[in-house]
């Protein structure tokens, strides 16, 4: 019988606990674990992003985890180029590697391949942005809601580039009929989705926004406004803070942002995962249950 390669994806909302399942389960198999979180892959910024701590780093090897400068640009289609030469090499030592994270585009693009879609628009972008600098970022939701209501929940609502780029795709395409094709993998996907209770979910985020304040994220992002433009800061946990130091609001309702953003973040990701066919839903504390089913999928008797 052929020995089949098997990739363990490790999904779920932020603050979930998808780290110490994923090292909980590379540990059992023996294995690696490769990281699909696209703010993780910068050096410069660790504890905005949640980094698995050096500790942690340790008790399994990791990769795309600082491999990338904030200054630098990094897409889902990078990283699925990456991830699929990286994979090749690991499936040469490893029956079994483990894919963890929560960036549903860049998990996606590695479980499926990305859509052929439109190329950028010049004549749309420039529309766009000057709409946006007249009218504000609810005019790009609000044109992105008539024609993909559905993309308008599944992004980060308020980020104006990739509003921009989710409307250029959708009204570029009104007039055609795009198919996806799934692209064939040299691996079997085993998917499995982190979830907990929505009070107990928004509790742990506040909880761990509390704990970057604690750990320095001020400091951090004094270090990194030099590059507050660029894509990798533009995110939840610095865009507040960089507000606050241009006195936009109070530094306590700058980490109340943080929180709101966060929490919306983890809804939308919810929403994006239960659209994912094959993706079976565990708590994250049901770590024998998951090897169990894990097992089942591996063709081992349990």
């Amino acid at each position: 019988m052929e020995n089949k390669k098997h990739l363990i994806s490790i999904v779920g909302p932020t603050a979930v606990g998808k780290t110490a399942m994923a090292i909980q389960l590379a540990k059992h198999f023996n294995t690696v674990i490769i990281s699909a979180d696209s703010r993780q892959f910068y050096k410069e910024i660790s504890i905005g992003t949640a980094k698995p701590s050096l500790e942690e780093l340790n008790l399994v090897p990791h990769y795309f985890i600082n491999n990338k400068s904030v200054s630098e640009t990094y897409s889902a289609g990078d990283f699925e180029k990456d991830t699929l030469l990286k994979l090749q090499e690991l499936f040469k030592e490893n029956d079994i590697v483990i894919l963890v994270g929560g960036s549903g585009l860049y998990i996606k693009a590695l479980w499926d391949g990305l859509d052929d879609l439109p190329k950028e628009n010049i004549a749309l972008r420039n529309e766009l942005h000057n709409e946006f600098k007249t009218n504000g970022i609810e005019y790009l939701q609000n044109r992105l809601f008539k024609t993909n209501p559905e993309k308008l929940g599944s992004l980060d609502a308020m980020n104006p580039q990739r509003l921009m780029r989710a409307i250029e795709i959708a009204e570029l395409s009104e007039s055609n009929v795009f198919i996806p094709q799934k692209a064939i993998r040299p691996f079997q996907n085993i998917k499995i989705c982190l979830n907990k209770e929505r009070e107990i979910l928004y509790n742990d985020i506040n909880n761990r926004v509390d704990g970057m304040i604690a750990n320095g994220l001020i400091n951090e992002c004094e270090k990194m406004s030099l590059f507050r433009d660029k894509y990798a800061l533009k995110t939840v946990g610095y865009t507040e803070i960089f507000d606050y130091f241009d006195n936009k609001h109070s530094l306590q309702k700058a980490i109340e942002l943080i929180k709101q953003h966060t929490r919306n973040y983890a809804k939308r990701q919810i929403t994006w995962f239960k659209r994912e066919e094959d993706l079976e839903w565990f708590e994250p504390n049901e770590t024998e249950k998951i090897i169990d089913f894990v097992n089942k999928k591996l063709g081992k008797k349990v």
